[in-house]
């Protein structure tokens, strides 16, 4: 992925964008949902009730009940701030970190930037998901493994990103000027370069932020994330695979929620290539 520039006319076109309307509509409705959720979930999310197991959707249960008598509507509810969480800070960390790297390889070139290239390598010769789950089983299952694991695998792809436009940008006139200028390589590196570097990688972290958000949901499948009885929408759907023949409600709806939130993300991100001049 290469990256150009902002356009000059980006904010004026933004109201002539669908697409981006339709993505960042349904990414506010989440999050409006998750901000919400104590005052629109109808129930308890993880409240039993033995009397109203496996109930079908219906005016009172609308997405039906799970095998511990749970709402499912509720925990789909309330499973977006859990689900929306990981989405961002699953790649918050990775950006900061591989920002940072790449913006220091590509300035100084030479023995640091082969440094840190024999160490991307060495990451990229491991299989992505693999990686993650080795790093989780060290540490223990839960969120905080699952992020820490996320920043120290997910770093590589944006400090390539950053390299690459690093390494053209530097050549460039107006950083030129500025080194002749007597400015510091940290003002010339943060203020000249990076800020003209970051329109591939803020792409990248929307489209990155669906990936994150499907290892998170498989994580938690897998029972190395988010632990019972939680809401979150992975769990919901390891939760409910040994009834999915007598209660396709119970997977149905946690999935529908995963897939239209990374739908949302990848709206959102194809949309900002476009509006940003960013190709593949």
């Amino acid at each position: 992925m290469t990256a150009t520039t902002l356009s000059p006319r980006w904010s004026a076109r933004f109201g002539r964008r669908p697409m981006l309307l339709a993505g960042l509509t349904i990414l506010g409705a989440f999050v409006a949902m998750a901000v919400f959720a104590p005052l629109v979930a109808p129930y308890d999310p993880i409240l039993h009730d033995a009397g109203a197991k496996l109930q079908p959707p219906s005016l009172v249960h609308p997405f039906g009940t799970d095998n511990f008598g749970r709402d499912v509507l509720s925990r789909v509810i309330w499973g977006a701030r859990i689900d929306l969480q990981i989405a961002v800070i699953g790649v918050v960390f990775p950006f900061l970190i591989g920002t940072g790297i790449g913006t220091v390889a590509g300035f100084f070139g030479g023995w640091v930037d082969a440094l840190f290239m024999r160490i991307i390598d060495v990451v990229l010769a491991f299989p992505f998901l693999v990686l993650m789950l080795s790093i989780i089983a060290i540490l223990g299952p839960g969120l905080g493994s699952f992020y820490i694991a996320m920043a120290l695998v997910g770093w590589v792809s944006y400090a390539r990103l950053i390299r690459a436009q690093i390494l053209v940008l530097k050549t460039q006139d107006f950083a030129v000027a500025a080194a002749s200028l007597g400015f510091s390589r940290l003002r010339i590196m943060f203020r000249h370069l990076l800020p003209n570097a970051l329109a591939g990688s803020l792409v990248f972290v929307m489209s990155d932020a669906v990936l994150v958000l499907l290892n998170g949901a498989a994580i938690s499948y897998l029972g190395l994330g988010v632990q019972p009885p939680v809401a979150e929408w992975g769990v919901m759907v390891a939760e409910a695979q040994g009834f999915i023949t007598q209660a396709w409600w119970i997977t149905l709806f946690p999935g529908l929620a995963i897939v239209t939130l990374a739908f949302g993300f990848s709206l959102t991100g194809d949309a900002l290539a476009d509006l940003m001049g960013v190709h593949e």
